[in-house]
Order: C-alpha cells, then structure tokens, then sequence
C-alpha cells in the first residue's frame, strides 16, 4: 500500500473514531431482536467470545442471511436478487475444525448469532447477516433477525439500532462510507445498502447513528453530453472503501459492475462484467464472473484496467469476494468453507470450515 494511500486510511480511521464513539453508546443494554431469537431457539444467554469448536458451518442454504444475496451465494448465479430474511437459526452451531482467522483480520458471518474472527467465535447474541466494519475495525454493521440494520462493538456489545426496515423492504449487504473533511468534502460517516422492495432492488445510504433515516443514493440519471446514466434500479451488493467514500456495486440487470466517486464528481460508470465487487483501499477490484459453467474470482486493476482470474482451475462455485484493505489478499467463500488466495495470483488456501461471508475488519 502507498504512504498516499496509509495517509488517506490513517486520516479515515481517526475521523470514523470520533465520530461513532458518541453514537455507540446511545443504545446500549440487551438487544430485544436477541431475546426473541434466543427464547424461540432454547439457547442459552450469550457468552461474548467461545472456542472455535462453537461456531456454525451451515450449508449456504441454511446461512441466508451470510450475504446481501443469499440465494445466489447458495447457487451458481451471482447476480441473485436479495431475498426475504432467513428464519431465526434454531440449532446451536456444529463444529467447525479449521479455523486459521487469528491474526489475519479475516472474519466470517454465517446468519447465525455466531462470528468468526481473530482464531475465535464470538457470540453477537442476535442474528448477524452481511457482517461488514468500520474502516478503524472498531465498530461492525450487520442485519439484524428482524432484518434492521445495527452496529455493535466488535464483541457484539453496545448494540446501536441504526434504522428499522419498513414494511415490504428488505435490507442487505451495508457498507461503511468514511470520509475525511476537507475543501470539497464536508466529510461523512454513513452506510450504503441494498434494500430490496416488492422486488425492486435499490441503493440506500443512511447516517451512523441511532433512530437515521435512510435516503435513495443519489446516481446519475444523465452523463456530461445528456446520454442516458447509470441504471436507478437492479443495483445491489455495494462496497465502499478508501477515504474519499468510493463505492463499487453491481447491477442485477445489465450484469454489469459500478463504480460510483463522487468526490471528484465522476458519479458513476461500468467498468466490467461481473457480479458481487469488492475494492481494496486503492481502488483495485475483485469480483465474481462465471467461466465454463462455475463462478469464478476476478481481480482488476484500477490502474492497468488488466483482469486476472484468481480461480483458474475452479471445480466448483466461488463466490462473494472481499479483498484486504492494503491489497494483499482476497478471501472468498467456496462450497465447503472460505478461501484465500494471494491478490496477485496463487494457490487458493483453504482458512475455515465455516460457509458464510468473509470480512476484513481493519
């Protein structure tokens, strides 16, 4: 990563830091979705952290709510529309064996109250769907059981209720958007998601704190010589990153993936074809595109425009990649568990036995 770009993370982390340390701290105590789902599954009241024997490894059938398109994380279309939540899990874990997160800063939500992270299994005491952190790796975003949108400390205390899904939508996939003021931007500290309603799929963005209200993300609706712009609905599994809030998401419709900068006032564009994109802090992206029948991970440069498929000799679906903030390495999640492999090419490792979706916090 370049001292550009340490500078831009540094300055991010600092500002997200102060900003939702105050608003953290306006919900706490129990969380009630919590106490509903541990009464209708019989579990015991939550413990914040236990071995990593605890944690589920459910079938991405049964792990709806791992991604912002669970339906397609179980199947060989990554372009999926987002569906309804899942029912509350109502068996505790099964035993997972592999578990190599510790150190790595990769973490892994599966639907369950149960995450993922740092060689551990912490115990969220809720459901947690679309996992996703603040860029200082402070605070988690996630979807709740009741399909609302929280915020937690890492340890799944301290529960913020950001905003409660109306009636007939469903969220998924947020993103935190950090961005450092300065003399074009008043800076914000705001999550983008997908809301899905009746079946029309949406970009939303929402301020960080309790009781906001969420609000359409602004898109272009016409370019510099008054063509047509980007697409205003089928836009789902957004990912910001980088100090200046950039956002790449894809489009159900078009197959296409987005990039959105609406710093430098350059709203938003195609770039390639894929589904699923995440973006390192440079602006490289990976993404998901099917080759000879399987779901293959992409990486493409922001620089070059070149594309590298990661998984070559794919036998079998890979699918919602994310990519490490400084570039490195890129987890994503196969049939049987979740996979890393280096960002420039390599052997795809295998780091855990639980299907669900990987993060990177910090």
């Amino acid at each position: 990563m370049s001292a550009r770009a340490r500078l831009r993370r540094s300055a991010a982390v600092a500002f997200v830091s102060a900003i939702t340390a105050g608003s953290a701290l306006l919900l706490t105590a129990c969380d009630p979705s919590a106490d509903a789902a541990d009464a209708k599954s019989g579990t015991a009241a939550p413990t914040r952290s236990t071995s990593p024997s605890a944690v589920g490894s459910a079938s991405p059938s049964s792990s709806a709510g791992a991604s912002a398109t669970p339906s397609a994380s179980a199947s060989t279309t990554p372009t999926g529309s987002a569906p309804a939540p899942a029912a509350t899990p109502s068996t505790t874990p099964t035993k997972a064996a592999l578990n190599l997160t510790k150190g790595t800063g990769l973490t892994i939500s599966n639907g369950t109250r149960y995450v993922v992270m740092d060689g551990k299994v912490v115990d969220f005491g809720t459901v947690v769907r679309d996992l996703t952190w603040s860029p200082d790796g402070k605070h988690a975003a996630f979807v709740d059981g009741n399909g609302n949108l929280q915020t937690s400390d890492p340890d799944g205390s301290h529960k913020v209720l950001i905003a409660k899904a109306p009636s007939g939508q469903t969220w998924s996939h947020p993103t935190w958007q950090v961005t450092v003021p300065d003399s074009i931007d008043p800076g914000r500290n705001n999550l983008l998601l997908t809301a899905d309603d009746h079946g029309t799929l949406r970009l939303l963005t929402v301020p960080a704190h309790a009781g906001a209200t969420p609000a359409a993300l602004r898109l272009i609706t016409s370019d510099m010589d008054g063509g047509p712009g980007v697409p205003q609905t089928g836009n789902l599994w957004p990912n910001a990153t980088g100090s200046h809030g950039s956002a790449v998401y894809a489009n159900k419709n078009d197959g296409q993936v987005y990039i959105r900068d609406e710093y430098t006032r350059l709203d938003g564009a195609a770039v390639t074809k894929g589904s699923q994109p995440a973006a390192d802090d440079e602006g490289d992206i990976v993404f998901v595109r099917s080759v000879d029948g399987h779901s293959h991970i992409f990486e493409r440069s922001v620089d070059s425009h070149q594309e590298r498929d990661l998984t070559p000799r794919a036998s079998a679906d890979y699918t919602e990649p994310v990519v490490s903030h400084d570039g490195t390495t890129v987890a994503f999640r196969g049939p049987d568990g979740i996979y890393t492999v280096p960002a420039k090419g390599g052997t795809p490792q295998k780091v855990s036995d639980t299907v669900g979706l990987p993060a990177f916090r910090g």
